[in-house]
């Protein structure tokens, strides 16, 4: 398995990680020495290399325009590729597993005539997606040159462009599993059935994040989360304390990071209990609602567990993601300037008592558990090596 060291790139697919090593296979797991005790808790072999990505804990300089982002993305490919290949010479796979930013262990695929596989975290390209997004991110200022260097770098190594995938966007360059809900996938019907297949969610215990219990007497339970990289927004929170704090007959679970001071909140109500860091899934479990950024990883386990949530996205696919909980008929999409304490428990209070969000959250959690995740994944990969 090749991936970045990003917990939104390496989470979704650790489950198929630990269902291959209890099937008795050999897995080893290349990625940046920062992710060496995540990945190693699943049971695989680490791998190390060197990332270029600016992406160390609580470092989140990313650039705004988008080709500047791919670039980093790019450079980060480049340096990996020699790094993979000096690691796996002399130890190659039967299998190359691979992020969507492991496309340096993709070329090695080629090159050394093996199966690969792409486990998505993410969207997959759909037909028509090169009319629809790729034309218009190829009008922006660098795109050009982000093109050229893309397609120099892969004919040095041998890759067929015409056959490679586009620098912006193409259909899945190699069999693909989808990570995602088939409801949060934009154009699903366009996705390629013979490429991709939608496994869904794979969510095992994740005992090793810890539970958490419902308190005695508590009648509802809110989940307030923003995930891992956006945590630090005081003022919304503020905002929750305002709307949620001694709500009758709720108990809320707030996060908000490890660089945010509870103490710059003021005073917590006492039917609120606020955390650096949770073990989501085991509150989902739980819960009653789910206020969210509508990041993939949150709104994929949100739907898993049958939850309503309402979504307040905060940047890239989350604006979409909203969108789609929308239309599935399990959220309420509130933008940041909507999102006012009078606001979020009107909200909360219509959403939790629509009988059709409950039938529609039924209906996404037992669809989603009968796609098959960790074990049809592996399954599938499984019979790649036969």
């Amino acid at each position: 398995m090749v991936s970045i060291p990003a917990i939104s790139h390496v989470l979704p697919s650790l489950e198929v990680i630990r269902e291959l090593v209890a099937r008795g296979h050999r897995v080893t797991y290349a990625n940046d020495p920062q992710m060496e005790e995540v990945v190693t808790g699943a049971g695989a072999e680490f791998v190390g290399y060197s990332t270029t990505l600016p992406i160390e804990e609580h470092t989140h300089d990313w650039p705004d325009d988008p080709v500047a982002a791919m670039d980093i993305f790019l450079d980060d490919a480049i340096a990996m590729l020699p790094q993979l290949r000096a690691a796996y010479e002399d130890d190659r796979p039967d299998l190359f597993l691979l992020d969507i930013a492991g496309l340096p262990a993709r070329i090695l695929a080629e090159q050394w005539n093996l199966p690969a596989v792409q486990l998505s975290p993410t969207y997959v390209a759909w037909d028509g997606i090169e009319d629809e997004v790729g034309a218009h991110l190829k009008q922006l200022p660098g795109a050009d040159a982000h093109i050229k260097k893309y397609r120099a770098w892969l004919t040095e190594y041998g890759v067929e462009v015409s056959a490679a995938p586009d620098a912006f966007f193409a259909q899945p360059p190699t069999r693909t599993l989808a990570l995602i809900p088939r409801a949060m996938q934009p154009h699903a019907e366009g996705v390629d059935p013979e490429l991709v297949t939608f496994v869904g969610p794979c969510i095992g215990d994740r005992s090793e994040q810890g539970t958490w219990t419902r308190p005695a007497g508590a009648e509802n339970v809110l989940l307030i989360s923003f995930g891992s990289a956006i945590t630090n927004q005081p003022d919304f929170y503020r905002e929750c304390l305002s709307a949620f704090g001694d709500l009758p007959g709720w108990h809320v679970v707030l996060q908000i990071g490890r660089e945010l001071d509870p103490a710059d909140l003021g005073d917590i109500p006492d039917n609120v209990e606020v955390h650096p860091w949770v073990p989501q899934v085991s509150i989902l479990e739980q819960a009653d609602a789910f206020i969210t950024h509508a990041g993939m990883g949150g709104s994929s386990e949100g739907l898993y567990c049958g939850v309503p949530m309402i979504a307040v996205p905060q940047m890239t696919d989350g604006f979409n993601n909203a969108d789609h909980l929308v239309e599935a008929g399990v959220a309420r999409r509130l933008d940041n300037d909507e999102a006012t304490a009078e606001t979020l428990r009107s909200t909360l209070l219509e959403l939790t008592s629509d009988p059709q969000v409950a039938e529609s959250c039924a209906a996404a959690r037992r669809e989603l558990r009968e796609e098959g995740g960790t074990q049809r994944a592996a399954d599938i990969i499984e019979k790649m090596l036969t």
